[in-house]
């Protein structure tokens, strides 16, 4: 970890060199039609939907803001990328946070990302198998291949607690990378048994002939925080009045994302191949402003059991 955390402070370094001028502060240069140029590490999945609506509308703009959004494979990747400088905001699942947080990374979170809708077998997130797999419920999962979109991360611990709760055994799970839009065709074609989707790919995969054998947000815990929108530490100190912008358009963000599903359901087709009938059957998730302590903290109990956190997280340090 020492050696991860240098390259990222050198990377930090570098970043600042090429993006600042002489006499800029430090700062990154506005654009030439004015404002200040911010960019934000995401996913291409519906969770984020409310930042590109954001965006198209107006929201950040309206506050001086010129948003640039830059997607990645996981959290754990833009928790890099923020650290490293290569962008000043990220989405990130809330175990990939905590993991950073645990291991010394600076981060700060500015904002709540989205949260599971608490439905069973109606959430956005699921695990699902072919429509004739033997495995008929998560307790069967035990030795079989299970994508997720990144190791070591919410997906592990959230599949292991569908598992638990079935009565499987959550250490005898085997779980292979992949990017979430790439699980369809490797269910489809036997190179995973199991994967865990959230949407839009988990509307795709059932129209292809895929079944839902467990919910594992709701598993996890009631209305689940699944992510967060977050800073560099020292970002948050001394970029104060950005950050405060950034937070406010993207709560303006969510909060009409909540209320115009439909423009949700069209902006995503913008960020990531989705048929008309994957659009139109999509489970959407829920945007609220207010962060779910008590799930988080669950989390943090569930991926210590799991082994993924050095050290228990200090939620008081990472959270507003």
């Amino acid at each position: 970890m020492r050696r991860i955390l240098a390259a990222l402070a050198v990377a930090a370094t570098v970043f600042a060199a090429a993006a600042c001028t002489s006499d800029d502060g430090g700062k990154p240069a506005p654009p030439a039609g004015g404002g200040t140029r911010i960019s934000l590490g995401v996913i291409p999945i519906v969770d984020v939907a409310p930042a590109y609506l954001g965006k198209k509308k107006g929201f950040f703009s309206s506050r001086g803001l010129d948003l640039t959004l830059v997607q990645e494979q996981g959290g754990a990747a833009i928790v890099k990328g923020v650290a490293g400088g290569r962008y000043q905001f990220g989405f990130s699942n809330a175990t990939s946070l905590m993991a950073a947080q645990a291991d010394g990374v600076p981060l700060k979170v500015v904002a709540n990302g989205v949260t599971s809708n608490g439905r069973p077998g109606r959430d956005f997130s699921a695990v699902v198998v072919p429509d004739d797999s033997p495995i008929k419920s998560a307790k069967d999962l035990a030795g079989k291949k299970i994508g997720v979109n990144a190791l070591k991360s919410l997906g592990d611990t959230t599949v292991r607690q569908s598992v638990r709760r079935a009565g499987g055994d959550p250490a005898k799970l085997v779980f292979t990378a992949l990017p979430f839009p790439e699980m369809p065709a490797a269910l489809q074609s036997g190179q995973i048994d199991a994967a865990w989707v959230v949407e839009p790919q988990l509307s795709e995969a059932l129209t292809q002939g895929s079944q839902v054998i467990a919910s594992n947000f709701v598993d996890t815990a009631a209305d689940l925080t699944v992510a967060l929108y977050f800073t560099g530490s020292t970002t948050a100190t001394q970029d104060a009045d950005v950050v405060g912008r950034f937070t406010a358009a993207i709560n303006e963000s969510m909060a009409y994302a909540t209320a115009h599903p439909e423009e949700v359901r069209d902006i995503i087709g913008t960020y990531t191949p989705i048929s008309d009938v994957v659009r139109t059957s999509m489970i959407l998730p829920d945007w609220p402003h207010d962060i779910n302590r008590p799930s988080l903290e669950r989390l943090a109990t569930l991926g210590s059991e799991d082994g993924i956190f050095t050290r228990p997280p200090a939620l008081d340090q990472l959270l507003p």
